[in-house]
């Protein structure tokens, strides 16, 4: 457990390095110096703030056709809870950059996670519960994507 953490770590530190290294020309045009805030009815309506994702890096893979790598900055201002939502048919990596995160998918316990934990996300989960547990810091996750070219990354549950 400790070897996944650490190797983990790494690989997410190296995904940061790497991203941040690179040029803005290598970055696509949609994604240089762009912060999307990701609302949703339920977050506007309960006047809990939202959370932000800063795009760090998207590739297409060289060397296995139709997927994107994608790595993003989530960040979580305090007392920040994200709609239930899906990631569509991609595999998702999560990183604690900063603070304390509960994290729940469909059909398995909440989990809580701190500064330097991690996790992954199998392709079609239903992501039930994301949110930072603090009133008064903010938590940051480093997100990868490994996703279908041209998929919406992030699609939040629809009320009926």
């Amino acid at each position: 457990m400790i070897g996944m953490r650490i190797a983990g770590g790494l690989l997410a530190v190296a995904t940061l390095a790497a991203a941040t290294a690179c040029s803005t020309s290598d970055q696509p045009a949609h994604a240089k110096g762009t912060t999307a805030a990701v609302a949703s009815p339920a977050a506007v309506a309960s006047t809990r703030p939202t959370e932000t994702l800063k795009p760090l890096l998207q590739q297409a893979l060289p060397n296995v056709k139709g997927k994107t790598f994608t790595s993003v900055i989530v960040d979580f201002p305090p007392n920040t809870r994200a709609t239930p939502h899906r990631h569509g048919q991609a595999f998702v990596y999560a990183y604690v950059l900063e603070g304390t995160v509960r994290s729940q998918l469909e059909g398995k316990p909440v989990i809580t996670y701190h500064q330097g934990d991690n996790w992954v996300e199998p392709p079609g989960a239903h992501h039930v519960l994301t949110e930072n547990t603090s009133p008064t810091k903010r938590a940051k996750l480093l997100v990868i994507f490994v996703s279908n070219t041209g998929d919406k990354l992030k699609v939040d549950d629809t009320k009926s």
